[in-house]
């Protein structure tokens, strides 16, 4: 598994698409734009290139250029097929370029075509990261389809350098489809729950995340905003109880960041939002994601 300790760059970039929310509450087309906004009250602190963290007590020296605003990947609001061309051309388009991408959604149907997209740029086997309420692990039914949001962790099985021994999901709860939980255990598809999170704690979860995919060569950290419980993330496009606190995702993301080598953002929904709470969450977590996937930092001198 590759753990780089910088300096990398980032991409960002923005898929305002949610047609692929056949389920749960469309909305999230509007995620990219506010998560910007967003984004702009904590970046405004950078000075002289470094940014001072609290948690860590240290200054990072970022430089001009951590994280590149790549506009929107060029989305078609009534054609699936071309705008998750579109992302994964965007996503192959960065790695090449020897950047790391992070797209933002527009909805979790998102998650295959980011994955391919890493498949597709390199070589070795490519793990994924997903952490998300849901499996996503459904093969087709008559309302959703194929490449739906509930099929996006099951399409990108089917690439021929990720399998499911170097991925694992991590937050799942509640209910799903039958057929998706025969298909994990029959494949081997490991997972930790929302309420195995919260036993272990951020430290001791992250180090288990690695545990499991550390056969692979590259790590796509997949992040469905639900994931994390709606009293920290009202604006989402299913509510699921009993997540992860807005803190514990904080502090894995920082924890996994190093390691990865893309990530997506999906999933939040400005329109069902309170007071911009979950697109000022998601803003946070893709700069902790940059910030300390970025390269290690001193500690501040104390006098």
């Amino acid at each position: 598994m590759i753990n780089r300790q910088g300096p990398r760059s980032y991409d960002l970039w923005g898929v305002p698409f949610d047609g692929g929310s056949t389920l749960g509450r469309p909305g999230s087309r509007y995620a990219p734009d506010r998560i910007r906004q967003a984004l702009g009250w904590i970046t405004q602190r950078v000075q002289d290139g470094r940014i001072y963290s609290l948690e860590s007590d240290t200054v990072f020296d970022i430089g001009d250029d951590l994280l590149r605003d790549r506009g929107d990947a060029p989305v078609t609001g009534h054609d699936l097929a071309a705008t998750t061309d579109a992302c994964s051309a965007v996503v192959a388009e960065s790695l090449r370029a020897g950047r790391v991408p992070i797209v933002l959604g527009g909805d979790d149907a998102l998650l295959f075509p980011v994955a391919r997209g890493v498949h597709d740029a390199v070589e070795g086997r490519v793990g994924i990261i997903h952490f998300d309420a849901h499996l996503d692990l459904l093969d087709h039914n008559p309302h959703q389809g194929k490449f739906s949001q509930s099929s996006g962790m099951r399409r990108s099985l089917e690439l021929a350098r990720i399998s499911a021994a170097d991925c694992v999901q991590v937050g799942s709860r509640h209910f799903n489809f039958p057929a998706s939980g025969e298909f994990k255990h029959t494949h081997g598809l490991s997972h930790i729950t929302a309420g195995e999170f919260q036993a272990l704690g951020p430290a001791q979860a992250a180090r288990q995340i690695l545990d499991h995919v550390s056969g692979a060569d590259h790590l796509f950290l997949s992040f469905d905003i639900d994931a994390i419980d709606p009293a920290y993330a009202p604006g989402s496009g299913a509510h699921e109880p009993g997540g992860l606190t807005s803190g514990e995702a904080l502090e894995v993301v920082r924890l996994l960041a190093p390691h990865c080598t893309a990530m997506a953002l999906t999933e939040v929904n400005p329109m069902v939002d309170l007071h911009d709470a979950t697109t000022t969450l998601a803003a946070y977590l893709l700069f902790h994601f940059a910030v300390f996937g970025c390269r290690p930092a001193p500690r501040l001198e104390h006098h």
